[in-house]
């Protein structure tokens, strides 16, 4: 397989169901279901542009990227806005980038990110928000959006308790996820 093979494209409804079984594939039970993939899928689309992306080989979902639009989602108690200095306004949220395991390091996960990127450009973004899985092998997760330019905000212990007591299965802590999360923002100007 080579990078040309794979095949990018924004999002459709038609691709909810592999999304959602590749995202508990390497994310856990209970991280997306059918109800979170068409709210997260909304907030990633305004003024006729998709922030959302997937990536195929052959018939193969191998990727997606879920991103919210500017002024689409809320900052909550994970988040330091007043450490971004840019106006939340201005700020998408990279909600989650994923990538079959058997296909990483083929540059999926950054060219999601770039296409996200260019797509909440056009939307009205000026920079974008994530809060990475530093547990994610090797801390992949991290170590990928540095390379794309992100910096480092705050530090997030226990990002994921919550979800972990409410259903949600993390793929290392099982219901009581202790993972930690580095909010990370990257800047497009």
């Amino acid at each position: 397989m080579t990078k040309n093979e794979i095949h990018f494209k924004p999002m459709s409804n038609s691709d909810f169901s592999a999304v959602i079984k590749l995202a508990t594939e390497v994310h856990g039970e209970g991280y997306i279901d059918n109800i979170k993939i068409k709210q997260w899928f909304d907030k990633g689309v305004t003024q006729n542009i998709n922030a959302n992306y997937v990536a195929y080989y052959n018939d193969l979902l191998v990727g997606f990227r879920l991103t919210f639009a500017a002024n689409c989602w809320e900052p909550d108690e994970w988040c330091t806005p007043d450490q971004w200095r840019i106006n939340p306004k201005h700020v998408c949220y990279f909600k989650c980038n994923t990538v079959d395991e058997n296909y990483r390091n083929y540059g999926i996960g950054s060219k999601l990110l770039a296409l996200s990127i260019e797509s909440a450009k056009k939307q009205g973004a000026r920079a974008g928000v994530s809060h990475l899985w530093k547990q994610s092998p090797n801390n992949s997760a991290v170590n990928y959006f540095t390379r794309c330019g992100g910096r480092l905000v705050k530090e997030h212990p226990n990002r994921w308790f919550e979800l972990s007591k409410n259903g949600y299965e993390c793929p290392i802590c099982g219901f009581t996820c202790r993972c930690e999360a580095a909010e990370m923002i990257i800047r497009f100007e």
